[in-house]
This record gives structure tokens, sequence and C-alpha cells, in this order.
């Protein structure tokens, strides 16, 4: 599959996209260079190039309900811009606690809530209403954390990935976490091959589905890990766990040894976990980015793309209307073989030109997937 076009405005390579869900066609995409590109779908060229600073640009979100304020990470500072101050680009506010490298930003949709997670493994929440620190969530993560999003389920919950292989979930109100599923253990249930093996399973991307679509897909959060797999984690049945086993009642079988409220355990133990890997046709590389379908049946795809020069689409509407992976149940829809290794991709609410892909060059790539 050939690419429908091809958007040029960065000089170095792109990092990171995003799509408007308010105004179709709208796409912002992020680069080394330091520059954030605004571009319309129905026009040729970007529409506007930000230079936003000399580091590049590690991540971007909008602000929930007014799509014209954008917030960017570049090094360690996050920084808020209003699109409709002409071409001055002046940050409207710059917010400098991470200590190290921001990897990922992302504003909360139920609440005034920024979240930006660090290369020192902290995330910082940022009351962008307030304008203040709110909290900072340590100690879960003991090596870089490169991913963060906040539960639209839950107003007061968050969930974090790292290079520790662990996946964190987190009462941020009160600055704690709640469980961690750590990925890094052997998983005798897995069919990852010994050539996955040697790749760690580092956490490079999360993705959770949005309010509307959550009663289909369930409370869930998708993971896209260093060695070549995606995991689907049902977030509440974890979460269940947890409060089944720091409960004072007994309990038989293997939920009957208590832990403290931030308990961990490897993933798959509760038998939670949909793996998609190399035997269903998936990545045989590092997975770097994972994401909602946002066209047609929202939701019904998994999105993936990876080291090994591919993008994955994963009707995983199927699991979850058989309830198992059978023979018959092939969940692997469509597979795009690229050229460069993928960095970001996003989708559109668009009937065509609805991926957005940023690979290792300085050019997006626009797909029509149907």
């Amino acid at each position: 599959m050939e690419p429908r076009r091809r958007l040029k405005g960065h000089k170095a390579t792109t990092t990171c996209c995003i799509a408007s869900r308010d105004r179709p066609g709208l796409v912002v995409t992020a680069g080394e260079d330091g520059c954030v590109c605004w571009f319309d779908l129905r026009c040729k060229d970007a529409q506007l190039v930000m230079e936003v600073g000399t580091d590049p640009v590690s991540s971007l979100c909008f602000k929930p309900g007014n799509e014209d304020i954008l917030y960017v990470s570049s090094g360690k500072d996050v920084k808020c811009f209003d699109v409709h101050l002409g071409t001055s680009w002046k940050a409207l506010e710059t917010y400098t606690y991470n200590k190290e490298e921001i990897n990922q930003i992302v504003c909360s949709t139920k609440s005034s809530f920024l979240a930006a997670a660090d290369d020192g493994g902290d995330i910082k929440i940022i009351d962008i209403n307030q304008k203040c620190l709110y909290k900072t969530l340590r100690s879960g993560h003991s090596s870089i954390c490169s991913t963060v999003q906040f539960l639209p389920w839950k107003p007061w919950e968050a969930i974090t990935g790292g290079l520790d292989s662990k996946l964190v979930m987190w009462d941020f109100s009160k600055g704690r976490p709640l469980k961690t599923v750590d990925f890094g253990s052997p998983d005798p249930k897995s069919s990852t091959n010994t050539s996955q093996c040697f790749n760690p399973a580092f956490i490079h991307s999360i993705a959770v589905p949005e309010i509307d679509i959550v009663e289909k897909s369930g409370k869930i959060c998708a993971v896209a890990r260093g060695d070549g797999v995606v995991d689907m984690i049902n977030i509440e049945s974890e979460l269940s766990s947890l409060r089944s086993k720091t409960s004072t009642k007994p309990r038989k079988g293997p939920q009957s040894t208590s832990k403290d409220a931030a308990s961990s355990e490897t993933a798959d133990s509760n038998n939670q976990t949909l793996h998609l890997d190399y035997s269903l046709g998936g990545h045989t590389a590092a997975v770097s980015c994972v994401a909602f379908s946002a066209f047609g049946e929202r939701g019904k795809f998994i999105i993936s793309g990876g080291n090994d020069k591919s993008v994955k689409f994963w009707d995983w509407f199927k699991y979850l209307d058989q309830g198992r992976i059978s023979n018959d149940c092939d969940l692997l829809h469509l597979n795009i073989d690229l050229t460069k290794k993928v960095n970001w991709l996003c989708t559109t609410p668009a009937a065509s030109e609805n991926l957005i892909i940023c690979d290792t060059t300085k050019v997006v790539k626009v797909y029509s997937v149907s």
C-alpha cells in the first residue's frame, strides 16, 4: 500500500502527530527540528509552522474542549500555545517542573490536569487551570517513564509505562500507585519466539479507549512492548483482583495471598491479557506506538507501528465477540509494509486519508484505510 499523501514542512525527523476530533482534516505534527506543523488535509502545504525551540519536540496534545490551545513538550519544558495569536508563537505558559527530558504529555478529558512523563521515571501532574504543579508521581518506575494516559472513566486515576517493563496504575489525587504489572518477568503462556526474547519487554506506548466506546471495548489498555508484542490489559479486572487481594475476607485459590495496596504482578497472572504477537502475524521488532482507530466503528481496530517497518491493524472486536482466539478468528485485519521505522501514528475520523504516520524521515505519510 502506498501513501495517499506526503506532508512536508519539517526539516528533520518527525517525532509525533495528533489529529483533531472537532475539525476533520486538521493534523498537527512535531519533529526533531523543534517545530510544530499544522496541516489541513484539504490543502497541499502546511498551514502553519511553529518554531517552538531548539530542542526536539517529543509530544503534543490539545486542550480538551478547545483545540486552538496546544500543549507541546520540548526538552524538560511543557509549553502552551494559542494558534490564534499569529506567527510570533510566544508561549502562553511554560511549565518547568520536570527535571529530566519529557517523553509524553497528555491532557485529561474530564478535568483540568496535564501529565508529563520523563526520563527520570517521574510523572508531573499539572493543574492547567490553576497553572501550577498538582502532584509528582514517583517511585513507580525504576527507569525511564516513556508513556502516560489518564483513565477517562476514573477522573483521579492514570496509567503509565516505562523502560523498566512495568505498567503502573495510579491514584494521582493521592500521588501513589495502586498496582504494578511487570512485563519483565517470564510468561510461560506467551508464544514469543526466541529471537524476540532478546528484546526486553520495555513499554514504549499505551492507549486507552475514549469514554464513549468503553461500553463496547471495556475498561482496557493497549500496551506496545519492546519485544514485539501488543498486549490488551483489562484494567478493571486488574484493579478488581487487587481489591479482592487486599480484602480482609479470606478467599480460596491463588488470590488468597494478601499484599500491600500497590501490589505487583506478572502480566497475564489473572488471565486478563490478550497477546498480539508474531504467531498471530504481529511485529518482529519493538512496537513503538499503539492507538485505537477513530474512523468507522470507533475503537474497532488496535493500530500498532514498530521498528520492523510495519503498521498492523488488529480487529480486536472479533476477539470481544468470540471471547477467545481460534483458528477462524483472524485478528490481523491489515498489514502495511513501510520503508522506515515508525516513530508515531494517529488516526482521523474521516472515511479516507485517515491514518497519519511519522517515521524516521522528515516527511509525514497519510494513508487511506477502509
